[in-house]
Order: C-alpha cells, then sequence, then structure tokens
C-alpha cells in the first residue's frame, strides 16, 4: 500500500483455491469453478448483506472485466449493489468507483492496538501500530492497557517522515520516554490517558456466529481469540441465550451448546490481560475471530465490557508526570 491508506477491501477468490483459505475453511466447485450462492451464504454468516457487495469476474492475467468489459464471459451481465445510492456496472474499475466514501472516525478517543515494540539505538523504545481511532501527537500523554504503562509521546512518525498527528488508518511509530520494551508487547493498546484511557478487561459478552465446528461448543471451551493485534486463549464461560442470527431475537435461554449456523450472547474471560472494547463504542477493537484446529471456526462482536481496576503495572513515568503538569 506504500504511504496510502487502505479505504476498501477487494477480496480475490481464485477458482483453484476457493474455500481453502480461511475465506470460508470449505471447498467450493461448481463446474470447476466458484458459486456466488456460496459465497454469498458465507458472506450473510458473518453480518455482510450481498446486497452491498458486487461480485465481479475478472482475468487479471488477460485483463478481462479489470478495466474494460471482456467479451470472453457473455454469460455475465454486470453487478448491482444497493448502499446510498443503486449502482450498475461491469469491470472491478467500476465496481471500486462505486465504493461510498469512508469515514474517519478522528473525533473518537485514540485507540492505537500495538503491532510491535522495538528498541532503537540512539532513541530508546518505538512502539508501531495502527491509528484505528482519535489521533496521536509529540507531548501526548497515553496509556497502555492492560499493562497499566502510562508515558509521554516524544514524536510520531510515518514511513520516516515526523508528522504532527497520526490519524485513523496511519501506520505510525511513536517514540515513547522512560519505558522498556519489556513493559509493552503486541496486543497492548495505547489511548489518551486523559481522554477515556484504554482498560484490560475481566470478561466481556459478545455475539458470536458458529461458523465451521465439527463439534458442539459448549460452556469451559477455551479457543484463541484474534481481537485486534491481540491473539489470547479465551474461555467461553456461560452461553447466556441463543439468537436468531437475522433478527437478534432470543430463541433459548441458557442453551448447554451451540454448533455450526448458531449464533448466541457468549460470556468471555480471556486467560491472559487483554483490552478490548464494545463493538458500538470503538468497532476496530470489538470484533474478533476464533481460531481453532487452524482454522476459523466462529466470528464475533462484542456488545458489553466489564472492565478491569486491576491495571498491570500501574506504571505511570517522569514524563509523564511532568507533562501532565503542564
Amino acid at each position: 500500500m506504500g504511504k496510502e491508506k487502505s479505504h476498501i477491501n477487494v477480496v480475490v477468490i481464485g477458482h483453484v483455491d476457493s474455500g481453502k483459505s480461511t475465506t470460508t475453511g470449505h471447498l467450493i466447485y461448481k463446474c470447476g469453478g466458484i458459486d456466488k450462492r456460496t459465497i454469498e451464504k458465507f458472506e450473510k454468516k458473518v453480518g455482510y448483506n450481498p446486497k452491498h457487495v458486487p461480485f465481479v469476474p475478472i482475468s487479471g492475467f488477460n485483463g478481462d472485466n479489470m478495466i474494460e468489459v471482456s467479451s470472453n464471459c457473455p454469460w455475465y451481465k454486470g453487478w448491482e449493489k444497493e448502499t446510498k445510492t443503486k449502482s450498475t456496472g461491469k469491470t472491478l474499475l467500476e465496481a471500486i468507483d462505486a465504493i461510498d466514501t469512508p469515514s474517519r472516525p478522528t473525533d473518537k478517543p485514540l485507540r492505537l492496538p500495538l503491532q510491535d515494540v522495538y528498541k532503537i539505538g540512539g532513541i530508546g523504545t518505538v512502539p508501531v501500530g495502527r491509528v484505528e481511532t482519535g489521533k496521536i501527537m509529540g507531548g501526548m500523554v497515553v496509556t497502555f492497557a492492560p499493562a497499566g504503562v502510562t508515558t509521554e509521546v516524544k514524536s510520531v512518525e510515518m514511513h520516516h517522515e515526523q508528522l504532527t498527528e497520526g490519524l485513523p488508518g496511519d501506520n505510525v511509530g511513536f517514540n515513547v520516554k522512560n519505558v522498556s520494551v519489556k513493559e509493552i508487547r503486541r496486543g497492548n493498546v495505547a489511548g489518551d490517558s486523559k481522554n477515556d484511557p484504554p482498560k484490560g478487561c475481566d470478561s466481556f459478552n459478545a455475539q458470536v456466529i458458529v461458523l465451521n465446528h465439527p463439534g458442539q461448543v459448549g460452556a469451559g471451551y477455551a479457543p484463541v481469540l484474534d481481537c485486534h493485534t491481540a491473539h489470547i486463549a479465551c474461555k467461553f464461560s456461560e452461553l447466556v441465550e441463543k439468537i436468531d442470527r437475522r433478527t437478534g431475537k432470543s430463541v433459548e435461554a441458557s442453551p448447554k451448546f451451540i454448533k455450526s449456523g448458531d449464533a448466541a450472547i457468549v460470556k468471555m474471560v480471556p486467560s491472559k490481560p487483554m483490552c478490548v472494547e464494545a463493538f458500538t463504542d470503538y468497532p476496530p477493537l470489538g470484533r474478533f475471530a476464533v481460531r481453532d484446529m487452524r482454522q476459523t471456526v466462529a466470528v464475533g462482536v462484542i456488545k458489553s465490557v466489564v472492565k478491569s481496576d486491576k491495571q498491570g503495572a500501574g506504571k505511570v513515568t517522569k514524563a509523564a508526570q511532568k507533562a501532565g503538569k503542564k
């Protein structure tokens, strides 16, 4: 992507590996090709409306339907999608042009999940990650959760260029004072210490949709959750209720188990300190994938979080104390 920010997702599904990846986890056959209806079924499972997603048959090698309409597929009548307005077209370029411009959540408090933490000679500790919400700038006092470390940001950089501020979508590195690389790590979340600082969680309730699990899932199941940059085992502590996937209405209270195709509200307890947020407050920190048996077995969105009062080391650096007095 170079210096560009990612605004859209283009999912490419080849006829050879259709379904073998984590996109579906199933083999899909239809005359040696891809069954649009099967892909739509999986989209519905994870909460996407197929009417919002154009399907474009293309050949990058031959250039079919990339920029110009191809004569090699007379059966193809074009794509159609319904969002704010109804759009139609035939090529991938037209589909990209028809995408609504996304808004960036700069008005929300800062949330920046760490992808890595580096120690750079002559500079110090440099956490890196993508700004999901809010802004980060030099002089800001940030708190890392669930580590519970508070310090001042010296400077912010992107692609070796200093920034006055990092905005949502920016992949930034920022230099912090008096913090060791051993104190913060991938999966921690940085936030403004003066504006709804992030905290660890004791538990959270989530709406979970089971996509592909060979057996039954009950209380005590402890798979790995991939939520933002965190990769932590979480226990299904309680199955609160089974719900209708499309309406969200309860269909069974306290079910003993759920299986593939089911949706449920589940109370989850992380095995290690973890920072997550409700999807309605901070969407990038409120959605997750459930990984087990080397595949994605379920996906979910977080409805509510029980925040932890235990904040890791609870360290506040001298730099943060000085900055707080300014």
